[in-house]
């Protein structure tokens, strides 16, 4: 961290509420946190202003382009990268990023998601900025969080769904509330937190295997002499390389915002974990994406490799990623805790019920 501390480095590449109360003006600032809380349209001139405010932090922050970052029905995220340069008239260039271009963009819909299932020219797809997750700076390049659909209004992607997911849940789950008396809240908010387990093996090991570069898990080839079955990896002394790893990526996801919080080695040789503090649930999305990304780029710098495959290797224990979820109100609230007194306890039990027949009868979802 270059004798940082974590206090200084932590969001340092987030547009986030702090940034946005420093930079806009307050009637601006007053208008998009309504845009956030309450999902009211933003005009066009408060646009205008947010998105003048955020090119100026990030050019300040060394970025060069920006891009509408979204996540396509591929299991990972996608981007296409404008530059703020705009010409003006004289052989020169000036910096410029509009409101109507932070709102919107128009990427080709006809590859996304299968490569090809569309004709081009009748394949229009429009990202759309959620401004309920933060902007941020990746790789020198302002990254916009967005929603993706087709010019019919098909999602096509994963955060549209997730999205108007969380909008059914807060819809219903307030009904229930006002049953109970409550009239104080607001929303009603599902929080995340992703645990993410992972392999890393050394990179000449991976290269000697074609399977592994293929497809991410081995397809071939004799049972390791020794699995899990000694248990002396897990919650083991973690070994300097891997340490050494573990620290650059915690400093790479402080500086986006990322909670990163608890990490260890986990049952199987040669495999670790990472657990970062809860939030809202799209945002934990948008965090998870950033924090596979990260660990990959992060373990290549350590001429390592990491494997996200669910069960990279036969025969030891797989990977997974361990989703600890809530729901709770804007209040502070949470739903699925027990309630101290009978008639909250009723709460309660009746949100517990309600998810275990939401579970039963939707498994596919």
């Amino acid at each position: 961290m270059a004798n940082k501390s974590i206090k200084e480095i932590f969001a340092s590449m987030v547009f986030n509420d702090s940034v946005m109360r420093e930079r806009l003006p307050q009637d601006t600032y007053n208008a998009l946190r309504k845009t956030i809380a309450d999902g009211t349209r933003l005009e066009l001139d408060v646009a205008n202003v947010v998105a003048s405010a955020m090119k100026d932090w990030a050019i300040d922050k060394g970025a060069t382009h920006y891009t509408h970052w979204f996540q396509p029905m591929t299991g990972i995220t996608a981007e296409k990268h404008d530059s703020f340069i705009v010409p003006d008239g004289q052989g020169r260039a000036i910096m410029e990023f509009s409101g109507k271009a932070l709102v919107k963009g128009e990427p080709d819909a006809s590859s996304l998601p299968s490569g090809g299932l569309r004709s081009t020219f009748e394949a229009r797809g429009y990202t759309a900025w959620d401004p309920t997750s933060y902007a941020f700076i990746k790789d020198n390049t302002l990254c916009i969080p967005t929603a993706f659909r087709s010019y019919s209004g098909e999602a096509l992607d994963k955060k549209t769904p997730l999205l108007r997911s969380m909008q059914a849940l807060n819809k219903q789950a307030l009904r229930v509330l006002r049953l109970f008396g409550v009239t104080d809240a607001k929303r009603v908010i599902p929080a995340v937190g992703a645990e993410q387990e992972y392999f890393l093996i050394d990179r000449s090991v991976y290269l000697k295997r074609p399977d592994l570069i293929y497809c991410g898990r081995t397809l071939f080839g004799a049972r390791p002499p020794k699995g899990q079955e000694m248990e002396d990896h897990y919650y083991g002394a973690i070994k300097h390389r891997v340490s050494a790893f573990m620290r650059e990526l915690d400093e790479e996801l402080w500086k986006l915002g990322i909670y990163a919080k608890t990490e260890h080695n986990e049952a199987a040789p040669g495999q670790h974990e990472l657990a970062p503090v809860y939030c809202e649930a799209n945002i934990a999305t948008d965090h998870n994406q950033l924090v596979m990304e990260l660990m990959k780029k992060v373990a290549s710098r350590h001429d390592m490799v990491c494997l996200l495959h669910e069960k990279p290797f036969a025969g030891i224990n797989g990977s997974g990623k361990h989703v600890n979820w809530s729901i709770s109100t804007n209040t502070g609230i949470n739903l699925l805790e027990p309630g101290a007194t009978p008639h909250e306890n009723a709460q309660f039990l009746l949100f517990l019920v309600a998810v275990i027949k939401a579970i039963d009868d939707y498994q596919d979802l």
